[in-house]
Order: structure tokens, then sequence, then C-alpha cells
């Protein structure tokens, strides 16, 4: 590889023009690409075969109406919404309803008053059927004193029945005759009494089974209203109203042409005294995935460079390559959204990385051709000798960066796979760039790249002085073991409660019109409002029969979770057309982040099987809430698994490098330790609220679900960097004869310069995201700059040192079984440089000379140095 970079080096450096012709005519493909192809980018996470996204796909099939995209649009008044107020809302509702894509709008006043004229429906039928109760109780009471009376009319007919019989035959005929006919009357009488007294309790009894019909239907009717109890569509005081927009796409993402349109109507309100706030799903704006914050970090590695390299020009060329690699990186990636879903941290990832990547890579390398033009090596050798050493370097590590983003893949999440492979492949183009573009103009700028430093001389001779913050430590190599350890040991702590979630309206700005809504519904209709979770319920067997029939299923599942902890309100929300299918909306207590919500899943999750088989039905959960704490419980599943295969690369990449047991643990020990401060960092300041204030983080919440992946594989990768960087410099001077102490300051103090400025570079970069418009972006940003903190600064060049001084030769075992068996990994170019006769070791040693023939002629430290990377 070495050999090849070299001819790859030289080649460029020969014909520069016709290299930068290349790469303009690449980047103004990828521009084109992306702007031609580029579709909107999203906030939608979702795993294909998840469960959520099963329920949602039944529910699509039965109810289309009740899959699709949702959001919420909330109005205030001050004083309370007049009528014409009312009527400027009205009207924007309506025609908010002829868009295109917008399937329903709820009308916050109209639902308002329904809700409470049903409550006052169902009071006034309550009063009717105890006043009809009353009526029949009044009803009876006559029957019965009716009752009495016939029965005492009965009494008499049968008394004077008796007494005319007993003295018919003393009495005249006439008088007998008489008695008779009036004996008949009465009976007559109370016969006709009797039949009307029957009829009237018949008449009563009708009443009462109506009543009691009605005392059912009522019943029901209350127990629907009970279900959603407190539920809210304007504020008690009246100053807030809240819209529900239902949108025709499914998921969660919705066309961001249908939000302006909205919004760009919702204008016409400005004025009337209503002020109108939209929710998260409805005012995403992902179009631009770079803000100016970003630059504050930009200036700074500019100073850097510009400290460090001594002159204008030399300082732009690695700002020139980070910003073409970004520029052709993030152009194409934004071309792949044509035929990829792709969510709106990949490309902020991506040029994230491709920036630090960018102007690191280029760095080494004009470093490494400084160094051999101030010894006196001619300019194009020098590029490219620097191309095949210190490019080679790059090649490692910038392959090891792309195989731990691309190894995303393997969690099996597309989102991640996707982010992962698309900075994966910006990380590729930094590379690339690096080897080719940049000894084309180093080729051009000539020995200006020296900038004020253009004095020539055959050796600098490396520094082995006992100063230095590497001597230092190896003074005390404990106390800097135990130091590193403690300081880790505390930012780590966090860490032990990472909660992991996805973004929801909370996370937005505190003055953004997204934030303003979410905290308006929160405070005015409870903050479970915010995410309501639907649950489909497929019935076994069609409900047959009435729609009593179907209402006392409905009801029946709506108690039962309602019941469920953490449950505030239930609401039917559809039925399919067979009636194999019912939908709710259930309201949390909780917000959608909030643990209370993520408690309230689970409970349901537990529930649903025993009130499925209660009512014949088999049920399940949807919507974003779910959709959130299911990826996020994904994504926590899938984390040990790939942190497992993160460290078992790092330790076989490592132990090839280096060609030793206990480097590679050290190493490897050290990135565990840089991610688990980073962790702890974001942890304190995005869950704690630690720091708030400065970061901007005025609501505490979970911490990015996919931020620890992203995390590991980036920090590995950038961790490679530095050990490789550092302690290939250590082994070198080992093997040039240095005892291994000694060995430890002077590589150290070889490759600490250009290392500290690469790591302030990448924080400084990665620190200008922390705060970025993208909310999303910020905990990436401040968990890398962290990370590369902790590792450059704390591992690399602290911990590092005092471990190797300790362990003095045994750093460097290797059985000789393994030496042999392992393939050699040239990363600094040592053989090349032999087989070119040349010597960049700074030690004023000639350790490769040419023969009589011109061929080159190894030393025995260079034999060595065959088996090292060095």
């Amino acid at each position: 590889m070495a050999s090849f970079l070299h001819r790859l080096g030289r080649w460029c450096a020969d014909h520069p023009w016709r290299t930068i012709v290349a790469w303009v005519l690449i980047m103004a493909t990828a521009g084109t690409a992306a702007a031609t192809l580029m579709k909107p980018l999203s906030n939608e996470f979702s795993i294909p075969g998840s469960r959520f996204e099963q329920v949602l796909a039944d529910l699509e099939a039965a109810l289309p109406e009740a899959a699709g995209a949702s959001g919420s649009v909330v109005f205030t008044s001050e004083d309370g919404f007049s009528g014409d107020e009312r009527a400027a809302v009205d009207d924007l509702l309506a025609q908010w309803q002829q868009v295109d894509g917008v399937e329903a709008v709820v009308n916050p006043f109209e639902t308002q008053e329904q809700l409470e004229g049903s409550a006052q429906q169902l009071t006034d039928a309550r009063e009717q059927l105890e006043q009809g109760r009353a009526d029949l109780a009044g009803g009876w009471a006559e029957i019965r004193a009716g009752q009495q009376e016939i029965d005492n009319g009965w009494a008499q007919y049968e008394g004077g029945l008796a007494a005319l019989e007993e003295n018919r035959d003393a009495l005249p005929p006439e008088t007998v005759a008489e008695a008779e006919a009036q004996l008949a009357e009465a009976r007559e009488q109370l016969e006709a009494g009797q039949a009307e007294l029957d009829e009237g309790a018949a008449q009563l009894e009708a009443g009462a089974a109506e009543l009691n019909a009605g005392e059912e239907e009522l019943s029901l009717g209350e127990r629907l209203a009970h279900l959603s109890d407190g539920m809210r569509f304007v504020s008690e005081d009246g100053t807030v109203a809240l819209a529900q927009l239902q949108f025709e796409m499914s998921g969660a993402s919705l066309d961001p042409a249908i939000g302006h349109e909205l919004q760009d109507l919702g204008t016409q309100l400005e004025g009337t005294g209503v002020e109108v706030f939209y929710s998260q799903a409805i005012v995403q704006d992902i179009s631009s995935v770079v803000g100016a914050t970003e630059a504050i970090g930009i200036a700074v590695a500019a100073i850097v460079l510009l400290v460090m390299l001594g002159g204008f020009l030399a300082a732009g060329l690695p700002l020139l390559m980070a910003l073409v690699g970004v520029g052709v990186g993030v152009g194409g990636a934004m071309a792949l959204t044509q035929f990829v879903d792709m969510n709106s941290a990949t490309p902020a990832l991506a040029l994230m990385l491709g920036l630090a990547v960018g102007i690191d890579y280029s760095l080494f390398l004009i470093n490494r051709h400084r160094t051999q033009l101030q010894q006196g090596m001619a300019l194009k050798d020098s590029i490219a000798l620097a191309t095949g050493t210190s490019g080679n370097a790059v090649v490692f590590a910038g392959l090891t960066v792309f195989i731990a983003l691309a190894a995303l893949v393997v969690t099996g999440i597309p989102f991640l796979g996707v982010m992962g492979l698309v900075a994966a492949g910006t990380v590729l183009v930094a590379v690339v760039l690096a080897i080719t573009l940049t000894p084309a103009l180093l080729s051009l700028m000539g020995d200006r790249v020296l900038g004020r430093r253009r004095e020539v001389g055959q050796h600098a001779s490396v520094d082995r002085s006992d100063r230095g913050w590497a001597a230092w430590v190896q003074r005390r190599p404990w106390a800097a073991v135990a130091g590193v350890l403690v300081i880790v040991g505390l930012l780590a702590f966090p860490a032990l409660d990472i909660r992991l979630g996805l973004p929801d309206g909370s996370s937005e700005p505190e003055d953004s019109t997204a934030y303003i809504a979410y905290d308006l519904t929160r405070e005015h209709f409870g903050a479970g409002a915010n995410g309501p979770i639907v649950a489909v319920a497929e019935m076994e067997e069609p409900i047959a029969g009435t729609d009593r029939a179907l209402m006392e299923v409905q009801v029946g599942i709506g108690e039962d979770l309602t019941n469920v902890p953490g449950a505030q309100s239930v609401v039917p929300i559809g039925i399919s057309e067979d009636r194999s299918t019912l939908a709710f909306q259930i309201v949390p207590e909780a917000g959608p982040a909030d643990q209370g919500t993520v408690d309230l899943v689970g409970n349901l999750d537990n529930s649903a099987t025993q009130i499925g088989q209660e009512h014949g039905a088999e049920l399940g959960f949807t919507g974003q809430t779910v959709a959130n704490i299911d990826i996020s419980q994904q994504l926590g599943d899938v984390l040990p698994i790939y942190l497992v295969v993160v460290v078992g690369l790092s330790l076989i990449l490592l132990l090839l490098v280096f060609r030793s047991l206990l480097v590679p643990v050290l190493a490897t020990a050290g990135f565990l330790l840089s991610i688990a401060a980073a962790f702890g960092v974001v942890v304190a300041v995005y869950q704690w609220g630690v720091g708030s204030a400065f970061f901007g983080v005025h609501e505490p919440g979970p911490i990015l679900s996919f931020l620890p992946i992203i995390l590991i594989g980036v920090l590995f990768g950038l961790a490679m960097d530095y050990q490789v960087f550092l302690v290939t410099a250590m082994r070198e001077a080992h093997v040039h004869g240095e005892d291994a102490r000694r060995a430890v300051v002077s590589g150290f103090n070889h490759s600490a310069r250009v290392v500290t400025a690469a790591a302030i570079i990448m924080i400084s970069v990665f620190g200008g995201f922390v705060f970025a418009h993208l909310a999303m972006v910020r905990p990436i940003g401040l968990g890398l700059a962290i990370g590369v903190l902790v590792d450059a600064f704390l591992v690399r060049m602290t911990l590092t040192p005092a471990v190797l001084s300790l362990l003095g030769e045994k750093a460097w075992f290797l059985p000789r079984w393994l030496d042999r068996i392992l393939p050699e990994m040239d990363v600094e170019g040592a053989k090349l440089e032999r087989s070119l006769g040349v010597d960049t070791y700074p030690d004023g040693d000639v350790d490769v000379i040419p023969g009589d023939d011109g061929t080159p002629v190894v030393t025995e430290a260079d034999k060595e140095t065959a088996h090292t990377p060095g």
C-alpha cells in the first residue's frame, strides 16, 4: 500500500492541474446531483417489521383515515376568543380542510361544544329518567289506591249481595228487583274499574320497561363519556384552543410542502388578536443541515492551523480539503435522498465528521511534508514520500473509521445503517482527497507551505529532553494514572442514569413555534395530549347486531384500557366497515418522552393479552409515541452487540499494527474510558440539566437513542487515529535503539504537537455543533467533542505514556509464534523509506544508506524496524 501511495502522490504532484480538474468535476457532479435529485429530509424514525410498524400497517388496511400522520395547532387569545376571533379561526380551519393531503381538521370550538353538549344531554337525560321513575312511582301509588277502592267496593258488593239473599223472601218483589239492579250496576262499575286499573298497571309496567332500557342506554352513554373525562379542546379559561389535523400520508413525517401551505394560510390571522403555534410535525424545517454557529468551530480550527503552520496559505489548505470533502460527501448524500429515506441527522453527522477528519488527515500529510522539506528533501520527492508514509497512516486511520461506521449496518436498523454508510462515505472522500488533491496543491505551493519557517537543514533532532508533558507524566506515572481514572470516573458517573429516547416538541428551541405549541398544550390540556397512543383491536369475529352492541364492545375495551396505570383518557376514534377493527386514542398522563409514558406502554403491552381475551380481540399499539419508545428499546438492545464488535475489531487491528499484546489492551481500555466520559457528560447536560443555561437546554430529557452507537463508532475510529500517530512514534524510537522508557518521551515529543493540533481542531469542529440549529445534532456534537478531548489529552497523552512507562519492555512483548503468523502492517511506511534509501527519523543518524551499486543497505536497526509499523 505504501508503495502504491508513493506512486500516487508522485503522479498527483507531477500532474497537479489534472488532479484539480478531476476534483472540480467530481464536485460539480455531486452538486448538480444534489440540486436535481434531493428530496426533503425527515425527522421520522422507523424500523420495518417492528411491532408498531405491523400494527400501523394493519390499521392502514382497515382504517386508512386513522393511520395517517397527524399534527396539532394551538390558537391563543389573550382575553378569550371573541365572536370575530372565533369566526377567523373557523374560516382558517375550513381553508385547511381544502389543502391537498389533509384528511380531516378537528374544529376545537365545535368539538368542545359537542363535548359540553353531550355532557349536558346526559345530565338532562338522567334528570328525565329520574323524573320518569318518580312519575312511575306515583302511578303505582295511584294504582294501589285505586285497587284498594275496588277491593272495598267488592267487599260492599259481596255484603249487599249476601244481605239480599238473606232477606229475599221477606222483601217485596219490587224491592228485590231494584236491589238486584243496583248490585248488577255496582258489579259492572267494579269490573270496569278493575279493567281500568289493570290497563294502568300494564302501562306502568311498559313504562318501567322503557325506563330500564333508557337506564341501560344512559348508563352506556355515561360510561362512554367517562372514558374521556378531562379531555378538552378549549381551555377552561377560554384563552387557548387546540385543533388537530389528520393527514392522508402515513407515518410521522409530513410533506414539508403541506406544512408550508398550512403556515402560509395561517398568516391571515395576523392582526386579528389570535396567535397561532404549530406542532413539531407541521413546522419541522430541515432543508438545511448547517447553521451559523458551526462556523465558530471552523474559525477556531483556522486559528489553530495558522499558529501551527505559520502562514495563511498553509493554514488554508487543510480547510480547503475539508470543505471540498464535505461538499462532495454531503452533496452525494443529499442526491441519494431520491432513492433512500434519510433522516435529518444523517447529512449533519456526515458534515461534522467530514470537516473534522478532512482537516486532520490533510494536516498529518502536510506536517510530514513540511518536516521533510526542512530536512532538505526535494519538493516532489517529499510529497511522494509523505503520501506513502503519513498518507498510508491516514488511509489506515480513515479505513478504521469507515469500517466502524459502516458496521452500523449490522444493527439491522435501516435509518442507522444509512446514517453510518453516509458518514463512512464522507470519511472515505476525505481520505482520497488527502492522498490526491493535497499532493497536487502542495506541488503548486512549493516551499510556501513552510510559511514563515523556511529554514532548510539535514535533520532536526528529536527532543529527548526530560522536559515536557510526557517526561512529567513519566516521573509520576501512578499519580497520572490515578488522576485520569478519577477525572474520567467523575465525568462518566452520570452515564449510569442514562435513559434513551427520541426527540419531541420539548427538545425544540425555546422560542420556536413547535416548543410553544408543545408547552401550551401541556399547560392547558395535559402533557399526554402532545403524544397520544393509538390502540388497535382486531376482533376475532365482526361485531354483529345493533349499534348498541358495537358501543358495548367499544366501552368495554375502552374501560379496560383506561384502567391501565398511566392512561388519562381513552376515546374510540374509528371502526372498520366490516366492524372487525376498532381504533382508540389513549392520552397518557405524562409527556411523550417522560418515563411515565414509557411505563404506560409497558403496562399496555402486559395487559393486552388479558384485555383481548375478555373481549375476543387482539390488541396492538402504535403511533409516534410508541414508535419512539420501541425504537429506543431496540437501539438499546443492539448497543452491547455493537460495542462487542467494535472492541473486538479494536483489539485485532491494534495487535496487527503494534505487534504487542498489552498495547492493544491498553488502547482499547482507554477507548472505553473515553466513551464512558462522553456518555456521562451528555447525560449530565441533556438529561440532568447541568449547565443548561450555557448549552441552551431549556428542558432536560432522555438522550437521543442512537447517540451511544454513533459515539462508539466515531470515537473508535478517532481514538485509533491518535493511538497510531502517537504510539507508533514511540515504537519507532524504541526500535532505533532507545530504551522503552526514553522512547515513550521522545516518541511523544515527536508527535505530540501535530496530534494536539489535530485534537483541538476536532474538538472545535464538533463543539461548533453543540449550538446547531438542529436540536438532534447538539448532543452528538457535545459527545464527540468531550470524547475527543478525553481520548486525546487524558487517555492517549497522559494515561498511555504513564502505563507504557510502568510496563517498560513488557509493553512490546509478543510471543514468537504469534509474531510469525501475524501479517505486517507497515502503517508509517518504514519499508518504503528503506526501499528508497532515505532516513527521516530525526535522530541525527543515517539508518538507511545507498550501497556502491545504489541499492539501499539495511542496517541492524532497520531489520528490527521491518517487523514494526514504525
